[in-house]
């Protein structure tokens, strides 16, 4: 009988390094992962098998259908915000049809072997779309169903997503003579702006607050392209890692919902400068706004109410703002210029 695996798809990112790693000092399942470029050689150690490629290649999948019994999916592949921007129907093919084929994949292997798959999904904030202001500041903490209209490319693809993979964990193939859903058990979360001391930011809507640390600890003058008062949620990487562990290992009676918001800490950008400056007093930061990454910035909310995921699965991230900034983000991102 073959054991179960567990396939990670995007594993060369951030979350994927993390999952990896935790995965494999826990040992219960061999890790298969699906990039389309090969895995650090560090990284690689740790996986049984690794497979370059793209999430678009049905027979890929096909492959890895055949080959082995799959009964947890981390898909984390996607094309990010800011370059879904400019290739919007890329996005669309990546975000989009690519999730379905993975959603597919795993409905497929359930009715192979006979149990559930647990799906896990980053979805994002981006999901969120406030037209104004002033709807800004009178939403407060926003709750999962409230102000989904999303502005951006991006944003559309993860709602969607949220939807599919609640059609195939609850109404997939409904006018079937055999009931068919329940075999995907899909489980997403909203994750605000994720910040790495690891990663160097790559021009994501979010990076203004780690872009300043980066500009202030290798010397360089730095234009903030929000305005001071901006205001978002954020959450240390190694919390959001350790979020989709924790919901993949809830037993499924516990969930009430398929999409959960997840939260940390929603600094204003002012705030996360006079953080930076008091480690780096001689940091050049100042606000030069971009309108057009300050308007969807402002349209998502200025934070989100995550008492579901608390309540249901035990959510609880390790990092508030002066925690992340001190004791994680600015020294280890310190250390990476200065040695």
């Amino acid at each position: 009988m073959r054991k179960p695996v567990v396939v990670i798809t995007g594993a060369g990112g951030e979350i994927g390094h993390g999952l990896i790693e935790q995965l494999a000092a826990d040992g219960s399942r061999p890790i298969i992962t699906l990039d389309v470029a090969p895995l650090e050689a560090s990284l690689a150690t740790h996986v049984a098998r690794e497979f370059t490629g793209s999430i678009l290649d049905r027979s890929l999948l096909e492959r890895i259908h055949s080959e082995f019994e799959v009964d947890l999916v981390f898909h984390l592949a996607a094309l990010l915000s800011t370059r879904s921007e400019f290739s919007p129907v890329m996005a669309h093919e990546v975000n989009v049809e690519g999730t379905l084929n993975l959603l597919e994949f795993a409905q497929h292997e359930a009715e192979s072997h006979g149990r559930p798959v647990t799906f896990l999904y980053p979805s994002s904030i981006a999901a969120y779309g406030l037209p104004s202001l002033e709807a800004k500041a009178q939403a407060g903490r926003v709750k999962e169903h409230e102000w989904t209209h999303p502005t951006t490319m991006y944003g559309c693809n993860k709602l969607y997503c949220e939807q599919l993979g609640e059609y195939y964990a609850r109404h997939y193939k409904q006018l079937s003579a055999e009931p068919m859903s329940g075999r995907v058990d899909f489980r997403a979360v909203r994750f605000p702006g994720l910040i790495s001391a690891v990663t160097v930011p790559s021009g994501g809507t979010s990076d203004y607050a780690p872009e300043m640390i980066h500009a202030a600890a290798r010397g360089e003058a730095y234009a903030c392209f929000v305005r001071p008062d901006a205001q978002i949620p954020f959450m240390a990487m190694p919390d959001g890692v350790d979020a989709l562990l924790k919901l993949a290992a809830t037993p499924s009676e516990s969930l009430t919902q398929t999409t959960y918001n997840l939260g940390a800490f929603a600094p204003t950008a002012d705030e996360v400068r006079r953080e930076v400056v008091q480690a780096f007093p001689s940091a050049q930061l100042s606000f030069e706004v971009d309108t057009k990454r300050q308007g969807i910035v402002d349209s998502w909310p200025a934070d989100v109410d995550d008492t579901a995921a608390r309540r249901d699965w035990g959510f609880a991230p390790k990092y508030d703002f002066e925690h992340a900034f001190r004791d994680y983000l600015i020294p280890t991102i310190r250390n990476r210029y200065q040695g």
